[in-house]
């Protein structure tokens, strides 16, 4: 079950010539596919683009209509692997992925395919996790693309520009049989707007005709002397079929005054941030309208000689906007620049931040200095940032990321803390998805992460000392059904590793969306589902295998972990830990008991809270749980001075609290309410009955106090 559904918006993927589109950068990028005419699309989900996904797979019904081929790959390395339909055939194809870390493990497809070399054209769109917002490594597509030689496409955040790009991107890819990457960055993602559509076209061979006539290509093939050929066309003719075709379609773009003796190149992603600098700075207004000149990199790469030289010709100094390290782009254009003997500057990281998000504000800054520098009467006064204010910061700890309120990970380490009592600090590898989170308070447990599904392959050096303690590797379903299956699990069977692996079974691809998965167990109408881990692990020689089917039991969970940590038993040890992700279960239940109820039927929720009469203050349960719904508010016994722990209304009634303290042996200040909408009527009796008997109880017991009161 995906966190969004666009069943809704899809339906504005059927808007023909003249209409105007309205919406997201994710479905605009979806339209102006089905306006090229793709004939199959495929990817990996991951932000920022795991909406492109969700998109086409609830655009199932048009893209069958039009004669579209779409999968969810297994990986970024199949939805690579996919492209290979265009080398030998005239067939569009698009994948999609997050970048880099999508990219690093399509790269063996990518190396392969833009050796080769395609027929259709074939286009990657990236989604570039990069900046204040991103979760992943900080590095760059760019190298890549020049790695191995993809055109890499950078559009300004506008929705006809995007769209354009798209298309002309197939054609780019087809002009000089060379794969295309094009970046979506997060704003452009979900940034909205308008453009006027175009038909969607059928694409005019779809992928079971191909199959129907099969093309071999013995030159396509990357093996020797092939390779050596393929090099060699690379520099010889796909490149200037490139140069040619991105100069000839004018797909970079100019702005502001012909003439200046200043100017400024920028990727086209940061087009709107550096706009809203130079308004700012009183250069420009809201509509693009610059005082400078500006040349906008809609293709970063390559870069057009031409071009570059016509726009620095007989300026002093050119101010270079290139986010991220190394400076590819400015490296790039000052061989241009040498090569054609002109000695304009080139101002680039001298002025600005070599690494990080340029944001408006690292923007309006080193075009400030840049402007001292260069034209000073145009410099506008420098703004300081605004400081955080000192009371603020005192008194407002950061709050870190962590689990949701009722997680089904939480209780997975709080057991694991409760083993670390008993067996002493553990090595654990960490994996990538919400369970990383353990890493931050209060559990503090993860030693290493290494990449998606391997978590059982980061622990794999860590072979235990006879009687020694074993590593534990953490895995999320996503990750394991990714990468793990064979890069970890396998890889530990082959090697009888004597690790304990935790495979977080949450139903979903939690972290990237709440996506269907081999092991889901909803229902799904065009992918097969209900696959056990379990199972899938035993297939690949694994001995010692248990799959827990409530991750809220932390008393069972914690027996289970310890087992495996002491058990004699040699070789792989997989524990499978299934409880539904709390978001996805919320956003699947809230609706139906809403609905439920307005029908007048009898719905149940429970909550959980603690006596304050009964609570010492100690605080363990929230160290243990770390749930966000644990707070603390002041004790009601004055002669006591600890904070009591309370329980606040965002609590969904999972009871790990409660769990927690069972298993820990804490204390038995936790209760447990059901709260009944449209109950029964012996229910609604019994309720009053009780009523009344507690009240009876309490007012005695007021009425005891007050008789022995001096």
């Amino acid at each position: 079950m995906a966190e969004r559904s666009f069943k809704k918006e899809v339906e504005k993927l059927r808007l023909g010539a003249g209409e105007h589109f309205e919406g997201e950068g994710i479905l605009a990028v979806t339209k102006a596919l089905l306006q090229a005419g793709v004939a199959y699309v495929g990817g990996y989900q991951g932000s920022p683009i795991s909406h492109l996904m969700d998109v086409f797979a609830d655009a199932d019904p048009l893209l069958r209509e039009l004669g579209v081929h779409f999968e969810s790959s297994a990986n970024e390395a199949a939805a690579g692997a996919m492209l290979a339909a265009s080398v030998n055939y005239p067939l569009r194809g698009a994948v999609a992925w997050k970048s880099v870390v999508g990219t690093n493990v399509a790269s063996d497809a990518l190396s392969n395919l833009a050796s080769g070399g395609v027929t259709g054209g074939a286009l990657i769109i990236i989604g570039e996790d990069y900046g204040e917002g991103s979760s992943i490594m900080q590095e760059r597509t760019h190298a890549f693309a020049m790695k191995s030689q993809m055109w890499l496409l950078d559009p300004r955040p506008n929705l006809p520009t995007m769209v354009d790009m798209v298309e002309k991107g197939f054609e780019l890819s087809e002009a000089s049989n060379t794969p295309v990457m094009i970046e979506m960055r997060v704003r452009s993602c979900h940034m909205t707007g308008s453009f006027v559509a175009k038909d969607n076209r059928r694409p005019s061979m779809t992928v079971g005709d191909a199959a129907q006539t099969p093309t071999r290509d013995l030159d396509r093939i990357v093996l020797p002397p092939a390779i050596f050929l393929h090099e060699i066309e690379k520099v010889e003719k796909r490149w200037p079929a490139a140069q040619a075709f991105v100069r000839n379609n004018c797909l970079n773009e100019w702005f502001g005054p012909e003439r200046d003796d200043i100017g400024i190149i920028v990727q086209g992603g940061l087009f709107n941030t550096l706009n809203r600098a130079l308004e700012l700075a009183g250069l420009s207004d809201a509509w693009g309208g610059a005082k400078l000149p500006i040349y906008c990199l809609n293709v970063v790469y390559p870069l057009i000689a031409d071009e570059v030289v016509e726009f620095c010709a007989g300026k002093k100094a050119v101010l270079v906007l290139e986010e991220g390290q190394p400076e590819f782009i400015e490296h790039e254009l000052n061989t241009i620049l040498r090569r054609a003997d002109l000695h304009t500057r080139l101002v680039g990281k001298d002025v600005l931040p070599r690494a990080g998000e340029y944001s408006g504000q690292v923007i309006g800054d080193g075009l400030a200095r840049f402007l001292e520098q260069w034209s000073p009467e145009r410099a506008p006064a420098r703004q300081m940032a605004v400081p955080v204010e000192p009371e603020l910061a005192a008194n407002v700890p950061a709050r870190p990321a962590g689990f949701c309120t009722g997680c089904p990970e939480r209780p997975i380490f709080s057991a694991m803390k409760l083993v670390q009592r008993e067996l002493g600090e553990l090595h654990v590898s960490a994996d990538i998805g919400c369970h990383l989170f353990s890493i931050l308070p209060p559990f503090h447990i993860g030693n290493t992460t290494m990449g998606y599904g391997l978590g059982t392959a980061g622990a794999s050096a860590f072979r235990p000392n006879a009687g020694g303690k074993r590593a534990v590797a953490m895995m999320g379903d996503g990750g394991f059904w990714h990468n793990g299956l064979t890069s970890g699990i396998g890889n530990a069977v082959f090697n009888q590793d004597d690790t304990v692996t935790i495979v977080v079974d949450n139903g979903y691809s939690a972290a990237t969306g709440g996506q269907d998965i081999l092991s889901s167990r909803a229902d799904n109408d065009i992918r097969t589902t209900r696959h056990p881990i379990e199972k899938a692990v035993r297939g690949m020689g694994v001995r010692w295998a248990r799959t827990l089917t409530r991750t809220y039991d932390v008393a069972r969970m914690r027996d289970t972990l310890r087992e495996a940590l002491t058990s004699p038993e040699k070789g792989p040890k997989v524990i499978v830990a299934q409880s539904e992700c709390m978001l996805n279960k919320q956003r699947r239940i809230k609706p139906q008991l809403a609905k439920a109820a307005s029908e007048g039927k009898r719905v149940v929720r429970e909550r959980f809270g603690v006596d304050a009469d009964t609570c010492t203050g100690d605080h363990a349960c929230i160290r243990l749980s770390g749930c966000p719904s644990l707070s603390i508010r002041p004790n009601p016994d004055p002669l006591r001075q600890h904070p009591v722990t309370h329980i606040d209304n965002s609590c969904v009634g999972c009871g790990n609290c409660g769990e927690v303290a069972h298993a820990a042996v804490l204390c038995p200040s936790f209760w447990k309410a059901s709260i009944i909408t449209n109950p029964r009527r012996w229910e609604r009796v019994a309720a009053k009955a009780r009523k009344w008997i507690i009240g009876a109880l309490q007012r005695s017991h007021a009425r005891t106090l007050a008789a022995r009161a001096f």
